[in-house]
């Protein structure tokens, strides 16, 4: 397991909401919502490992092992229960805590991710390019087209470059170890097993993880909701942060049904 780099916010005696970002961002991708969640609730935002300031273990690494880690950072912390948001990888992140360790996860919302994203070969050759350029810039301009709609950098074009920014910093090693997480990530037979309620929020313009992906996952989990943003790519949570934290706000607000 990997000591995950992580920051607190909030008030301390609040509920807690763990916060996981997307393959090649740090926590610092939450920035633009952190504001509104940190209102009612103590936020711990972590790096997935072999991003930002985390550390990097040798590879091959698999989804249970990023998920581990922040079971092992919830110990640290003497976190018993958490609510949970994860935006892509992240989602992933959160969907196989709350199947393999539900007693931690009081709930759960999953932001434009997948339990299942072929093919396997696009993440390897992904995977490999990075390596091979020793930069997470060799793919950059491909991954902003699919994070952000064509027109976000005209509307925002410091928080394009500070995103832009944050991917290059990406360490190469780490991006490709993710990378092949998602290779063999298949969490669609452990959908099932999810008790904690769940929102599940897509972007009607992602092309990464279009809506589909989030009607299977919020199909398959019990008592699951689906709200679809209209207007947003992948990285909706940072393009449109205060619909995203607006939603996550008000359903952990939610009386249990």
């Amino acid at each position: 397991m990997a000591a995950l780099h992580h920051a607190l916010s909030g008030p301390p005696d609040a509920p807690a909401l763990v916060l996981g970002s997307s393959l090649g961002t740090t926590m610092a991708m939450w920035e633009p919502e952190l504001a509104a969640l940190e209102r009612r609730h103590r936020v711990i935002r972590f790096d997935h490992r072999g991003h930002g300031a985390s550390p990097a273990p040798p590879t091959p690494w698999e989804i249970g092992d990023l998920g581990r880690d922040v079971l092992e950072l919830l110990d640290a912390l003497a976190l018993e229960r958490v609510s949970y948001a994860g935006v892509s990888l992240g989602g992933m992140v959160g969907m196989w805590l709350a199947a393999n360790a539900p007693e931690r996860i009081e709930r759960l919302v999953i932001v434009c991710s997948s339990a299942y994203l072929p093919p396997a070969q696009a993440w390897a050759e992904r995977a490999g390019a990075v390596l091979a350029a020793g930069s997470v810039g060799t793919v950059s301009a491909g991954v902003l087209e699919r994070w952000f709609t064509p027109g976000f950098a005209a509307a925002d074009p410091d928080r394009l470059a500070w995103m832009d920014a944050m991917l290059r910093a990406c360490p190469p090693a780490g991006y490709a170890g993710c990378c092949g997480v998602i290779e063999r990530l298949d969490l669609r037979g452990e959908l099932g097993r999810i008790s904690a309620p769940t929102l599940v929020i897509a972007a009607a313009e992602d092309p990464s993880t279009p809506p589909d992906h989030s009607e299977l996952i919020a199909g398959a989990i019990p008592g699951a909701r689906l709200e679809v943003l209209e207007h947003g790519a992948h990285l909706v949570a940072v393009e449109r942060p205060d619909e995203v934290s607006s939603l996550i706000e008000r359903y952990l607000e939610e009386a249990v049904p």
